[in-house]
């Protein structure tokens, strides 16, 4: 079977509609129509039940889910297999999100390479939905993320709660202030933000990434909402404060793994929960 029909039908499974899926894939709708209808004659089943709402997977289409998956990732593996340095027997993909990366996931990277130095890493920077489509396409073995989804044959499980707080380069500036830049943390964030601050005016400044959001508060000053672990040290260097009486907001980071996985993957896992809890304890 080819796997460009079968990399379309993940594709359209995660994004819940052919219209995604044809921007996600860079072709058009028409395209995506005429891979779906070859591969549901091929398979002799429909796959997909078409609706004002996108497409839903018919029971069919969530029984071949898991045989897609399998087909794209065996070929991405022997891709990869084929350039294994010597001594590596196996190699896991992990994704996660730029904030995620700053101080907790390359602890689990050194815990990987003490606990399985035999197996090859590959590590990527993604938003939720990327890393989604990697997990359904079987490209991605764990993913890290603040706003998973949920999706037939994937495990969505709570890693530690971050602690976002309201920070400024300078306590004078009060706060709301024009400096104020709002990070992109999800719709999570965006709820308990406006419960809390319902007439603030609309922020001047957006970014989805926290990193950039303290560069600039660094370089042209500002304020804005970080998780704790992020700017303790900028705080303890008396770089950042925290703007007095703010509320703080939780926000959870998760993992998402395919429910059946190899001995490799349930090693990487059980890494990643021991660094968590030890993160959790810090905050």
């Amino acid at each position: 079977m080819d796997t460009e029909l079968a990399r379309t039908f993940l594709t359209v499974a995660a994004t819940g509609n052919f219209v995604a899926a044809a921007s996600r894939l860079h072709v058009t709708q028409s395209t995506v129509s005429a891979r779906i209808q070859t591969l549901e004659t091929t398979l002799g089943a429909r796959l997909f039940q078409r609706g004002r709402n996108g497409a839903e997977l018919t029971a069919s289409g969530k029984r071949f889910l898991r045989h897609a998956k399998h087909l794209v990732r065996t070929v991405e593996q022997a891709l990869h297999d084929v350039g294994l340095p010597q001594g590596f027997h196996d190699v896991l993909t992990l994704s996660g999100r730029i904030a995620l990366w700053e101080g907790f996931l390359p602890h689990w990277v050194a815990w990987m390479r003490e606990a399985a130095p035999d197996v090859s890493l590959r590590l990527e920077i993604g938003f939720e939905a990327d890393i989604m489509q990697g997990l359904i396409e079987g490209t991605t073995d764990i993913g890290v993320m603040y706003t998973p989804t949920s999706r037939p044959g994937l495990v969505v499980e709570p890693l530690f709660d971050e602690n976002l707080m309201l920070v400024t380069s300078d306590l004078a500036r009060g706060w709301p202030e024009e400096g104020y830049i709002h990070i992109d943390w999800g719709p999570e964030f965006h709820a308990q933000f406006s419960d809390h601050f319902p007439d603030a005016p609309p922020p001047t400044v957006v970014a989805n990434i926290g990193w950039l959001g303290v560069q600039q508060l660094l370089t042209y000053g500002g304020s804005g909402y970080f998780p704790q672990r992020l700017v303790r040290q900028l705080i303890e260097d008396g770089r950042l404060w925290r703007v007095p009486d703010s509320p703080q907001f939780k926000l959870t980071a998760w993992m998402v793994f395919p429910r059946e996985g190899s001995a490799t993957l349930k090693s990487a896992l059980d890494g990643l929960r021991t660094l968590a809890r030890d993160e959790q304890a810090r905050l």
